[in-house]
């Protein structure tokens, strides 16, 4: 069986692409701050997610939102491997 798509990498992407990111609506009962940046960080390579954060910043949303499970997202990203390009991109808009 054939996948369908071609899996693009290198893709460059311009400023309207990176904010479609933030026209995206959580499930019922997730926070939209924690669904867009938990989606930014997995779609964006951390050049784009550092030029996600200047747009994102400006809506007002909060830079570190809560997890479910109580903690933050920056402190989920903190569990993650290859993630201090995007921690560090995070803490530069004031997420602590």
């Amino acid at each position: 069986m054939k996948k369908d798509k071609q899996k693009v990498i290198g893709e460059v992407l311009n400023d309207e692409r990176i904010k479609e990111l933030l026209t995206l609506q959580p499930p019922m009962g997730e926070d939209r701050a924690l669904h867009i940046l938990t989606r930014a960080y997995r779609a964006l390579r951390a050049d784009d997610f550092e030029r996600f954060l200047r747009f994102y910043t400006e809506t007002g949303l909060a830079i570190n939102p809560a997890t479910p499970e109580g903690g933050s997202f920056l402190s989920t990203l903190e569990q993650h491997q290859h993630a201090s390009p995007y921690i560090q991109a995070l803490k530069n808009c004031g997420a602590n």
